[in-house]
């Protein structure tokens, strides 16, 4: 007989909170089994693998609307179109590490200058933050 278990057991299983589970199945994400007459819902191990799936998912970045979607693709016959939507994510993954790097290298500048202002003079970066915009977004090609 297959394992079952019980949504706590579940939780447990996949690494996340009972509450967790219950909210993916309200987002249409993790299926719900029948409740026996008189019983409680035993889970199985695809639910397990399910739930770890969209956690995994959005431990990449992935929101849930796009775990989602991914899940439609999981027949093994949409590779390109997950491939196609792994791209997008990449690509704004490197976008907010683009500007990760652009708001640190301001930050820097910013703290370069508190560390050579002395005596009663208005903070720098204080000042900065107050005037004009401290990091220049990327224009669009």
């Amino acid at each position: 007989m297959p394992e079952s278990y019980t949504i706590g057991a579940l939780a447990r299983q996949a690494g996340v909170n009972v509450e967790t589970v219950r909210y993916y199945q309200r987002r249409g994400l993790v299926g719900e089994p029948q409740r026996p007459l008189g019983g409680i819902r035993r889970y199985n191990q695809n639910h397990v693998r399910r739930l770890r799936f969209v956690r995994q998912a959005q431990a990449l970045g992935f929101r849930l609307d796009e775990v989602k979607d991914l899940l439609t693709l999981e027949d093994g016959k949409h590779c390109h179109e997950a491939e196609r939507l792994g791209t997008i994510k990449l690509a704004a993954v490197r976008g907010r590490l683009a500007q990760l790097r652009r708001i640190e290298g301001a930050l820097a500048a910013l703290l370069d200058q508190c560390h050579c202002n002395v005596g009663n003079v208005r903070c720098p970066l204080i000042a900065a933050l107050e005037t004009e915009p401290v990091v220049r977004r990327r224009k669009k090609p």
